[in-house]
């Protein structure tokens, strides 16, 4: 504790009063204090002599990052603050997937602007998740409902994305012997694009027509859209049955508020449906983030992607949920997966289902009528006026043939604050939302030159019964459960929310050490420009004029991630890390391609990577060839030239992470590159660990030519509970024309290197709304606040390393004795001596107050610690204390003191119901819940026992349960 005498801050310079580079401070954790003692016990005399012990030599920066100096957060605010004023927010009625909503100021504040919200993690450790999953199991239930089919997940990551995916499990599940895929031509164009690029790399033909006429291809499956990109909405039943009499798989994209009114997909017979949850109160954000909605039927669960929520119960019998089937999972199945994905975008459905359960199924046909009569009326109004309207039958959008008038009428309507699509030199494109108003379409009208007498126009609209024909209107009930019908009043939604949070464990609470997982401090300062209206209220598809303050912020986040890489190039459109490791290996299969070289299909990976990367080769349609790794955890060098040579003709790729997923610099990093680049292939480097990187070295400097960037660890993005992430890549020269460009919205200007190559997300820059958080960060860090982050995450790790290494073995470590920016702690000789396995550690470290490290991942039966630098040496030093008190609560069990099946760690967690009932245990209560003096100052009470996942995966349930099965 420093307590500076006035004496010496009255006479100290004015520079250091400034106090320019405070910020620093308040995201690293250790103080100079604390890192002298951290250091002094790990036997490293400074932390630069422990920093040259960890990162080699070789590979470290000639000269510091060229990044200016650190700003403090009101400074940063007031920059990005002028910045975001350079757009114009108009009303946006372009559409196109994208519509202005009302998130409800109750879940804007307490869930989207909530760190017990937004800072959680995954829900892996499910007892301490219980909150966020019953939330996502709302989400599950309401898409169920508007889809009608039986089996939702738990969000994608956008709807052009989830209709890829819906192809891939078209042909995971279709008995035809078609290579074809039908896509409707009227499906949203990113969506095409998007659609378009996947199947390249898979080998499917796509096949393009009227949805009517899908049948009459040889295909594997079909997506439709419903209503289409023009507005229009008809009968696919009879498409739809006649593909299946074919063997053909038929996806149906659609639109959530449309099907509060519509028939549901699965009415029509549709095998899977699709779409995005945006206009369910999530901010348009100029791309996102969103969630993006699926759903099937039961049989094909195994074939489905992305994670489900399902319920089981716990070692008491009650009900409680965990994320299901979770051996479908990349980190399991590695190349054999169903996809690469490996997040959802929690927060976001989270929100979705959040405005469903506040405003009830009442409130959502109100709102969704209230958005038809509008469309409705303005529709009427315009065909009144002469303009012919050729969408018939639409929900929100309608055309409108404006002929030689059409830029005119545009230009007017822009004048008057409206955005409208133009769908060609003669058409315009109108979509009505929410936040739209009778006076909008007044004035709307007028911009066209038609009469605006808006209660006229609806009384004849309503005795018409508006522009939906009545056998497509759904004649079923939706929500029923009772969580939809409960909480319409704010103080009951506010409760419920709250009640929700508490029982989940995040970072507001206690540090989360998620190895290869980088939970660090997401600051308040970062996040507050989330939800300013010039970057929420922003729609992708704007003019580019109007977005100018959203494109500069990307520029300079851009350049940013440039300086901290290397890279000359980035792309910002990947909106996942996973999403970013499948546009860096397309960009290098383009590249390959332009060359005359498309037959370059191998892809090196060590055995050590993370799961994502044999997935996304495999999507590439590349063979993936496993590297083997030494004892110590490094690339074996000698496999992995002999396996560069062996397949020098066809090399294309080598992925590695560095620092490994093994937690060491790799010392042959550079000889590995060179290889690779020796036998033709490129080099792409998994950003994975990057945090270990900053200021340091960089993936460029190393020698690779493309990697990700998970801004959800490196640069503070939140996790949000399992979403939302951006993964970025950046590119050497030679690959930058070969990054995603969009179909609909530019990347860049005309003279783009990418111009004209296809998109990997549905937006042209991702979740667009979330970049502010990665700009603000490394505004207020600078290029020397950078580096101190990356020396004190290094620091934190091996001062864990140090202190847990007599009682839990440290894997591995670099040739002098010191890990990167996280450890592997080998429980193995633990479990063989006594039972205990590294998930009865993470279960018991529960009731100490403590989220679980990585858990068997990259090596089975193992935790992996990543302090990350934002935890103090007081927050280290009880983690530490948690683990030694387990280690010796292990030792009473070799020393026969507990049974192997009675002890606090096989019964762990331990919940309320524990303490307060009937006690038989060989240990004592207070043992059980407060194992040391400090865990009752802050205790976190796990809301459930340990749960039965057999008994989940084996009695499938993925639903909103009954009420009364929560009772006891």
């Amino acid at each position: 504790m420093s307590n500076t005498p006035v004496s010496s801050s009255v006479r100290a310079p004015l520079s250091r009063l400034e106090q320019r580079d405070a910020f620093i401070a308040r995201h690293v954790g250790p103080n100079p204090a604390e890192a002298a003692q951290m250091l002094a016990a790990i036997g490293a005399p400074t932390l630069d002599a422990l920093i040259d012990q960890t990162v080699p030599a070789a590979i470290r920066l000639p000269a510091p990052l060229p990044l200016g100096a650190a700003k403090p957060e009101h400074e940063a605010l007031a920059e990005l603050r002028a910045i975001a004023q350079k757009n114009v927010v108009k009303k946006s009625l372009i559409g196109m997937g994208y519509y202005g909503t009302h998130t409800p100021a109750v879940i804007l504040r307490n869930v989207m602007e909530n760190p017990g919200w937004y800072t959680a993690y995954t829900p892996y450790q499910a007892e301490i998740s219980q909150g966020r999953l019953e939330a996502l199991l709302n989400y599950q239930q309401m898409v169920i409902d508007l889809t009608g089919l039986e089996l939702a997940n738990a969000s994608l990551l956008d709807e052009a994305t989830a209709a890829a995916e819906a192809m891939t499990m078209a042909r995971r599940v279709s008995k035809s012997k078609a290579n074809a895929f039908f896509v409707d031509e009227a499906c949203f164009p990113q969506t095409i694009d998007v659609v378009r690029t996947r199947a390249t790399y898979f080998g499917f033909e796509l096949v393009f027509g009227p949805a009517a006429r899908a049948a009459e291809h040889e295909v594997f499956g079909a997506l439709l859209q419903y209503p289409n990109e023009r507005g229009e909405i008809a009968d696919l039943g009879d498409a739809i049955a006649a593909l299946k009499a074919k063997g053909a798989v038929t996806a149906v994209a659609s639109d959530l508020m449309a099907l509060v009114l519509l028939k549901s997909p699965a009415a029509l017979g549709a095998d899977i449906a699709l779409g995005s949850a945006q206009r369910f109160g999530v901010p348009m954000g100029f791309g996102g983030p969103h969630a993006a909605f699926f759903a099937t039927r039961e049989a094909n669960v195994r074939a489905m992607p992305g994670r489900i929520i399902g319920v089981s119960k716990d070692t008491r019998g009650k009900t409680a949920l965990r994320m299901t089937l979770q051996t479908r999972e990349q980190h399991i199945r590695r190349e054999k997966a169903n996809s690469n994905i490996c997040t959802s975008q929690v927060l976001l459905a989270n929100m979705a289902g959040f405005y469903a359960v506040y405003h009830g199924p009442d409130g959502l046909r109100t709102i969704a009528a209230r958005i038809h009569r509008l469309a409705a009326i303005l529709a009427e109004g315009l065909r009144r006026a002469g303009f012919p309207v050729p969408t018939a039958a639409f929900f929100d959008t309608l055309q409108v043939e404006t002929g030689a008038r059409t830029g005119a009428i545009a230009a007017a309507c822009a004048a008057a604050g409206f955005n409208l699509r133009k769908v060609s030199d003669k058409v315009l494109g109108i979509s009505v939302d929410e936040t739209t108003t009778a006076a909008d379409i007044a004035t709307v009208l007028q911009c066209f030159g038609a009469s605006a007498d808006i209660a006229a126009l609806d009384a004849v609209v309503a005795a018409n019964g508006g522009a939906i024909p009545p056998a497509l209107l759904r004649d079923d009930a939706i929500l029923k459960h009772p969580v939809f019908n409960t909480h319409h009043t704010e103080h009951q939604m506010l409760r419920y929310l709250k009640k929700l949070q508490n029982r989940d464990l995040a970072l507001d609470h206690s540090m989360i050490s998620l190895g290869s997982c980088t939970m660090k401090l997401n600051a308040t300062s970062e996040m507050i420009p989330v939800t300013w209206p010039e970057f929420a209220n922003m729609h992708p598809f704007a003019p580019r004029e109007q977005a100018a303050g959203c494109l500069e912020m990307i520029e300079g986040l851009a350049d940013y991630l440039k300086a901290v890489t290397g890279f000359p190039a980035i792309c910002m459109q990947p909106n996942s890390g996973a999403q970013g490791e499948y546009a860096g290996l397309v960009a290098i299969a383009r590249y390959h391609a332009s060359r005359g070289e498309a037959h370059r299909n191998v892809c090196l990976i060590p055995k050590s990577a993370h799961g994502t990367n044999p997935a996304t080769a495999q999507m590439c349609g590349m063979e993936v060839v496993v590297v083997a790794c030494d004892d110590k955890g490094n690339v074996e060098v000698a496999d992995l030239r002999a396996k560069a040579a062996l397949h020098a003709d066809r090399l294309a790729a080598l992925m590695i992470t560095y620092p490994s997923t093994h937690g060491v610099f790799e010392e042959a990093i550079r000889e590995i590159c060179a290889i690779v680049h020796e036998h033709g292939g490129q080099v792409y480097m998994d950003g994975a660990n990057l945090n270990a990187q900053v200021g340091l070295t960089s993936p460029a400097h190393i020698g690779a030519d493309v990697s990700h960037m998970n801004l959800h660890k490196t640069f503070c993005i939140p996790h949000g509970g399992g979403g939302p992430g951006m993964g970025p890549i950046g590119l050497a020269a030679h690959l930058a024309p070969f990054m995603a460009d969009h179909v609909v919205a530019a990347t860049g200007g005309e003279d783009r290197p990418n111009k004209g190559q296809g998109a990997v997300s549905a937006a042209p820059f991702g979740s667009a709304s979330i970049l502010p958080i990665s700009w603000m960060y490394i505004a207020m860090m600078g290029g020397e606040g950078l580096r101190q982050a990356t020396q004190a995450a290094i620091l934190n790790a091996n001062y864990i390393a140090g202190r847990l290494g007599d009682h839990y073995p440290v894997l591995y470590t670099g040739s002098k004795g010191r890990v990167a920016h996280e450890c592997i702690l080998d429980v193995r000789p633990i479990k063989a001596a006594t039972g205990i396995s590294e998930v009865d550690i993470a279960k018991r470290l529960m009731d100490y107050g403590f989220h679980a490290p990585t858990m068997s991942f990259p090596v089975a039966g193992t935790i992996m610690v990543e302090p990350t630098e934002s935890e103090d040496l007081g927050e280290l030093d009880r983690f530490i204390d948690a683990m030694i008190s387990i280690r010796n609560e292990i030792r009473e069990i070799e020393a026969g003191r507990w049974a192997a099946e009675d002890n606090p760690l096989k019964n762990a967690p331990h919940t309320q119901a524990d303490f307060l009932g009937e006690w038989t245990r060989s240990y004592t209560r207070e043992q059980a819940v407060f194992p040391l003096a400090w865990v009752g100052e802050n205790k976190f009470w796990p809301s459930v026992n340990r749960i039965d996942d057999v008994y989940g995966d084996r009695n499938l349930f993925c639903a909103c349960v009954p009420v009364e099965d929560y009772a006891g």
